[in-house]
């Protein structure tokens, strides 16, 4: 166990981890799993769940496990030697993967275990995992001709080593940027904690005045509130040129674009020789969505529901800038500025006004005691615990148990930005919950699932020599129960079987209906009143002030919405009918969709593709729909709550009806079939729309 990524007997040893152990483990893993295969191939047994199935997920998992830490640790704490060496390793565990996806004789030995007898015994979740595996041999390439196969696996390498680098471009492009500013007239209007951290980040350079970066809680805030219209405008290009030939600071082997067409023609390339058209049709064959039409049908339709109410917002900001701020033209620098001021004006308050009611401590405590009564659980810290090694001082450790006290799930929570960490929030899991056969005993234990909970808030800051608790805005604190809305789908399930405990087998999209079915607790009164305290005063947050939120919940909502069928669109139709290396460009299918759908249209250096990581280096390719389709999921299973509300919504008996129909069982079957036994009928649109204030009709 001198290598602590070797170590599987309980929380990872992060404390303990030195790049130095990185290529070792992954060598004794991948000889590990190769030993497993090759045994179970050569096994001449009829294959069963024990001899065939179970080998390889112990081993896999093993592997898994140690290679999840690094890459987590290259997301938050990232380095160049490092990256590196995962950068190094990447390519062997694609490659290992890619071999085994291709191993006709484990294929063939899977289709035999589904055809025999034993398959009938399985429990529904094993036969779920099998009928998973035999559609992934086949996506993978299984039944290639052997003159192919060599091929496919050079693109799915190449693909990884591409998505790698493209995020490697866009985290130096981020980090490449700052700016100081000496001038206090120029940071008119900009909070004093932004203010302050910008002081700070400026001392550490050891240079007076404020330092500004493309790091999301130092650039949103000069966007919102910065008077100064070119610091505006600054911000805004160098954040919308980020990696790409306009980005001046990292030079021109950091444009993600000829990355960008690399991967398209890499993807239509593997997709055409598994018999499908198109890369579109090859992301679907994973999903609830069928085929890529149904998709663009459900995008246009929503489209046309949210055009009117989005022409309407952007009327009123360009009435409002020409007529309170003296702006004739509303340009993209313009845009949030306008909008915060317009809110102000509006509706008697501003999100700097809000954000002084939500300290961390309150939130984080809010938010716990919210899913304790809807599901029964207790959430404590375990920052005490000795076993606990974290990857940065500010990471914290939670314990949940149930109601009877037993432990049954864990989580890190990484909340604050930094150079070192990718920007975005999301979930990982770090371990997966399972039966396992304990070695001393023999007896079989369950494995407690453990999840990663990451974000990009603002840290505490210093000011007159006091501390001040890291403050959220209600958009931060919608974000924070998101990423939370998916550790709870890692963590609560009740599968005892790796692929498809928590989240794993569950269609991508409708992964995010227990992340966005969260955001909807944001703006009930009786959540919200127990979470607030104002950082100065104490005061809880005002009803009256509640009310304004409530009101401006729809503000620019049309916009919004627009703005994600906008890159939904673009994602699907770049990996439909897209022709890589044809005679359209990445950006003219961009301007095309956006002329078609959009009300605001982005300067021409704006160079969104080049940072779309979501689809060009995340697991989101002709798949980024799904945060909308999944939304007609959540808002739907909200209404349930709104409809059992009796006393509230936080409705204990309808919440474990969601955790059992929706939360416990995983991927153990169909995203259709838990919506339909939580709910009694399939998804229905009304509510999606009626929450985003738009008519039904």
């Amino acid at each position: 166990m001198s290598n602590p990524l070797l170590d599987f007997s309980g929380l990872p040893r992060f404390a303990e981890i030195k790049d130095e152990h990185i290529t070792p483990a992954i060598d004794v893993l991948l000889k590990e799993n190769r030993a497993v295969v090759e045994k179970v191939r050569g096994d001449d047994q009829p294959p069963t769940w024990q001899n065939f199935v179970q080998p390889m997920v112990d081993a896999s998992e093993r592997l898994s496990r140690a290679w999840g830490q690094v890459s987590h640790l290259n997301a938050v704490m990232n380095s160049p030697q490092l990256r590196e060496i995962y950068n190094q390793n990447l390519p062997l565990i694609t490659q290992f993967y890619a071999e085994l996806s291709q191993d006709l004789l484990l294929f063939e030995k899977f289709k035999q275990l589904r055809g025999s007898g034993v398959f009938d015994q399985l429990t529904p979740a094993r036969k779920k995992i099998i009928e998973n595996e035999l559609r992934d041999f086949r996506l993978g390439g299984a039944e290639l001709p052997s003159d192919k196969k060599q091929r496919f696996l050079q693109i799915q390498e190449e693909l990884s080593s591409l998505s790698s680098k493209f995020n490697d471009n866009l985290l130096d492009a981020t980090n490449a940027f700052s700016l100081f500013i000496e001038d206090a007239e120029t940071v008119a209007g900009i909070p004093a904690d932004v203010l302050q951290t910008a002081r700070e980040l400026a001392a550490a350079d050891s240079k007076t005045g404020w330092k500004f970066t493309l790091h999301m809680p130092s650039y949103l805030p000069v966007l919102q509130y910065a008077d100064n219209r070119d610091f505006r405008e600054k911000m805004y290009r160098a954040y919308a040129t980020r990696a790409s030939e306009f980005d001046d600071q990292t030079g021109s082997d950091k444009d993600n674009m000829p990355l960008i067409n690399k991967i398209l023609a890499l993807r239509q390339e593997a997709a055409q020789m598994l018999g499908y058209e198109n890369y579109a049709e090859v992301s679907l064959a994973t999903k609830m969505a069928t085929f890529p039409q149904q998709v663009l049908d459900f995008l246009r339709k929503l489209a046309a529901k949210a055009k009117p109410y989005a022409e309407q917002d952007l009327q009123a900001l360009r009435q409002f800038a020409a007529e309170k701020l003296g702006l004739a033209e509303l340009e993209a620098w313009d845009l949030a500025y306008v909008s915060e001021k317009l809110r102000e004006e509006r509706y008697a308050f501003s999100d700097q006004e809000i954000k002084q009611y939500f300290p961390e401590d309150k939130v984080l405590a809010g938010m716990f005691k919210l899913v304790e009564k809807l599901y029964g659980i207790r959430i404590v810290s375990a920052a005490a615990s000795c076993n606990i090694q974290c990857w940065h001082p500010d990471v914290k450790f939670f314990d949940i148990h149930d109601a009877n006290g037993q432990l049954i799930g864990q989580f890190y929570l990484d909340l604050y930005a930094r150079p070192t960490k990718r920007g975005g929030a999301w979930m990982d899991d770090a371990v997966t919950r399972r039966r396992i056969e304990n070695q001393q005993t023999g007896k079989h234990v369950i494995q407690i699932p453990v999840a990663y909970l990451t974000c990009n808030f603002s840290a505490p800051v210093t000011i007159n020599q006091q501390i001040r608790p890291a403050l959220f805005t209600h958009n931060e604190v919608i974000v924070l129960f998101h990423e939370f809305g998916h550790g709870l789908h890692h963590l609560l399930t009740q599968v005892e079987d790796l692929g498809v405990s928590g989240i794993n087998g569950v269609e991508w999209d409708a992964v995010e209906l227990p992340s966005q079915f969260m955001e909807n607790f944001c703006w009930e009164w009786d959540v919200l009143t127990g979470m607030t305290q104002h950082v100065d005063t104490g005061a809880s947050l005002p009803r009256a002030l509640f009310d304004k939120m409530l009101k401006a919940k729809n503000f620019q909502s049309g916009l919004q919405m627009l703005r994600q069928i906008e890159f939904a669109l673009f994602d699907m139709h770049v990996h439909f009918d897209f022709k890589p290396n044809g005679d359209k460009t990445v950006l003219q299918l961009l301007n095309d969709i956006r002329k078609a759908v959009a009300v605001i249209i982005p300067p021409d250096f704006n160079r969104f593709p080049n940072s779309f990581a979501h689809i060009f280096a995340g697991g989101y390719a002709a798949g980024y729909y799904s945060y909308k389709w999944a939304e007609v999921l959540s808002a739907d299973a909200y209404s349930m709550f709104e409809e059992t509300a009796s006393d509230g919504v936080v409705n204990a008996a309808t919440g474990a009806h969601f955790l059992e129909e929706i939360l416990a069982v995983g991927g153990s079957r169909s995203a259709l079939e838990s919506f339909i036994a939580f709910r009694g009928r399939e998804p229905e649109l009304d509510a999606l729309l009626r929450h985003n204030g738009m008519e039904i009709v």
